[in-house]
């Protein structure tokens, strides 16, 4: 799957030397004010990408809360922010990648090879030192960025009800037990499934951990291919790119739990 991360110090020596795209995809459940957080103060010649209208379709009980654009719309959407083909693209927010790499992710899907998240996000920029900018980025010149989508594997609901190896429930732990469900209509998680938050991705500074550390994690849960999902395919994007960085492939099920949770038919298990 190639390169995944980038650090602040290799991201600052590239900017020196050549043009990269920078995408800052600030956005948490909870916190509808990222755009504000961009206007704030981002890394300079950032362009601001909108995770509910740019990088999912409209939500519904049927598709989930962040169902997969429409690549004609995705990639309308990738040439307003100026990306061209083979060109390399550098995605950033402010909560360890779990939000940045869903634009990760999705344009790795629509098959951009060269483009990595920033490992810390926006805080471990300005902690090596990185400047920041306020206000609005001039618009960029469009891109002509053709969208091929396929290049990562994605499953239905059937396909994840019946997964042959191991299928990965990326959410808290207390969700995937069914003790809370602050979103979705019914709490629990997919019969078979494991659990494995995202944040245990991370180490206590907001980085990855180690090829060799999320390598060990993964491999602890079981052999076969692996299958993730997590509250309506965002933070799963992340567990995937954890496990590109351990060098294992993986599927994403877009429409994760707020698809699942919404067909009665479907059974919810508890506990651990």
């Amino acid at each position: 799957m190639g390169v995944v991360l980038i650090s602040p110090e290799e991201l600052r020596e590239e900017l020196a030397g050549r043009k990269i795209h920078l995408l800052d995809v600030r956005w948490a459940l909870g916190d509808p004010d990222g755009p504000q957080h961009y206007l704030d103060g981002h890394i300079p010649g950032a362009i601001f990408v909108d995770m509910e209208t740019e990088l999912a379709a409209a939500p519904s009980p049927a598709r989930g809360r962040h169902p997969l654009p429409d690549p004609g719309t995705f990639e309308k959407y990738a040439r307003s922010w100026g990306l061209g083909a083979g060109e390399p693209v550098v995605v950033y927010d402010a909560t360890g990648g779990m939000a940045a790499a869903r634009a990760w992710w999705l344009l790795r899907w629509a098959g951009v090879e060269n483009v990595r998240i920033l490992d810390g996000g926006l805080p471990a920029w300005t902690a090596a030192g990185g400047g920041l900018a306020t206000g609005a980025e001039p618009d960029p010149a469009p891109g002509d960025l053709i969208v091929r989508p396929g290049t990562l594997p994605v499953i239905d609901a059937d396909a994840a009800a019946k997964w042959p190896g191991v299928l990965l429930d990326a959410r808290a732990g207390e969700r995937f037990r069914g003790e809370v469900e602050p979103v979705d209509p019914r709490a629990g998680h997919i019969p078979g499934a494991h659990s494995a938050p995202t944040t245990e991705n991370l180490d206590s500074t907001g980085r990855f951990r180690s090829a060799a550390d999320l390598r060990a994690r993964f491999t602890a849960f079981g052999d076969g291919p692996v299958a993730v999902y997590c509250g309506s395919g965002v933070t799963a994007a992340h567990q995937i790119a954890a496990l590109a960085v351990a060098g294992i492939p993986a599927t994403l099920y877009p429409g994760s739990w707020s698809q699942w949770s919404n067909d009665p038919k479907r059974p919810a298990a508890t506990g651990a």
